[in-house]
């Protein structure tokens, strides 16, 4: 299927509840736990997942959601998680993937890690403008879900702090290919985006399958 029809799929108002439940977890979910989440039915929320599979946004599995094994156990059960595959529509096409490779191959090529990120840095700034640090990680989490970057709450280090997780990078793609220096870039970007003087810090601590960079409380801000 094309992407273009695969993603005009998501303009059913339901199919688009579900896949964006699904794809918020970060884990295997079941049909009956998609349907409430949606307000539907099962039958229904069965049909729009599997739809959602056979265009290749969602990918399938099954397991024993009872968490027990054995004899009594219950058969497994279809389950559903976001699929690792991107999808992009553009008209007429372009093609800003290779662009972007080219000129990562060329930064790395000529060791311009450190020029990269004070741009992104100042890039994190701009986007920020007049305003000052992020002031917390409600407001942190606001601006990196309005950047695609998906974020959750996590505990962190120490008692009583939190962190933001981020469940998607945006630039996934170049990244794969690039690890160090487009991390890098990253890391610089959120640094200028959200501040480096105030509540939050941003740091590297990647995790598979996730966003390289972390976000959670500034150790210099305790009480």
């Amino acid at each position: 299927m094309k992407d273009i029809d695969a993603i005009a799929l998501l303009q059913d108002p339901v199919r688009r509840r579900l896949y964006e439940y699904v794809a918020a977890q970060g884990r295997e979910v079941g049909r009956n736990e998609a349907a409430e989440a949606a307000g539907v039915t099962r039958t229904l929320a069965a049909h729009h997942l599997d739809r959602l599979a056979g265009a290749g946004l969602l990918e399938t599995g099954s397991r024993r959601l009872t968490g027990r094994s054995g004899p009594g156990a219950g058969r497994p059960a279809k389950v559903y998680t976001r699929a690792r595959a991107e999808r992009s529509v553009s008209l007429p096409a372009r093609d800003y993937r290779t662009a972007a490779e080219l000129l990562a191959e060329a930064a790395e090529e000529a060791g311009l890690d450190a020029g990269l990120g004070a741009a992104a840095r100042r890039r994190g700034e701009a986007l920020r403008a007049a305003a000052g640090p992020c002031g917390d990680l409600a407001a942190a989490a606001d601006l990196l879900a309005a950047r695609g970057y998906e974020p959750y709450p996590e505990r962190a280090e120490g008692p009583d702090r939190e962190a933001l997780r981020m469940r998607n990078c945006p630039f996934h793609a170049v990244a794969e290919h690039f690890p160090p220096l487009v991390c890098g870039m990253n890391l610089a970007l959120l640094e200028g985006w959200l501040g480096t003087d105030g509540a939050l810090r941003a740091r590297m601590d990647p995790r598979p399958g996730e966003c390289c960079v972390v976000v959670e409380e500034s150790k210099n801000n305790d009480d």
